[in-house]
C-alpha cells in the first residue's frame, strides 16, 4: 500500500482534474482539426467572439489563453494569414494593438461550435447531473 503521504485526496483531485482535461482535449482536437483549427486557434477565436467589439488587446488575449506574448503572436499571425482575425492599432496607446475577429473568423468559429458543444456534452457535461455541473462551475470560479 502507498504511504499516506502519497494518498492525499488533494493529489487525487488534481490528478483526476488533469486526466479529465487531457481526455477532453484529446476528444476536441479532431473536432477543431475538421474545421481547420487547432485547439489554441479555437481558444483565441472564441475569446474574441465573446469580447466587446469582437476584439482584445494582444496582451489580454495572451493572458486569457495562458500563453506568452510571443505564443499568442504566433497564433494571431497564423489566424491573420487565414483571414480569421486582423490587427488594429489602439488609439489610446499606440504601443498596443488589438486582435479583432473578422467575419470569416466568425463563420469558421460558428461552424466549429456546434460540434465542439456536442463533444463537450457527450464526454463531459452530459455525464454530470445539473447539480454536479453547477457545483463544478462554482468550484472552478472559486479557484
Amino acid at each position: 500500500m502507498a504511504p499516506e503521504r502519497f494518498d492525499d485526496p488533494r493529489l487525487t483531485a488534481m490528478g483526476l482534474f488533469i486526466e479529465a482535461y487531457q481526455g477532453l482535449i484529446a476528444r476536441l482536437d479532431p473536432v477543431h482539426a475538421a474545421h481547420g483549427l487547432s485547439g489554441s486557434d479555437f481558444d483565441a477565436l472564441i475569446r474574441l467572439a465573446r469580447s466587446p467589439e469582437r476584439r482584445l488587446r494582444m496582451t489580454d488575449l495572451a493572458a486569457q489563453t495562458a500563453l506568452s506574448t510571443s505564443g499568442i503572436t504566433r497564433i494571431v499571425d497564423r489566424l491573420e494569414r487565414a483571414g480569421l482575425v486582423c490587427r488594429t492599432r489602439c488609439q489610446a496607446d499606440r504601443r498596443s494593438c488589438f486582435a479583432v475577429l473578422t467575419s470569416a473568423g466568425e463563420q469558421r468559429l460558428a461552424a466549429d461550435v456546434p460540434d465542439t458543444v456536442a463533444t463537450i456534452e457527450r464526454w463531459f457535461t452530459g455525464l454530470l447531473t445539473a447539480a454536479q455541473l453547477d457545483a463544478f462551475t462554482a468550484a472552478l470560479q472559486a479557484v
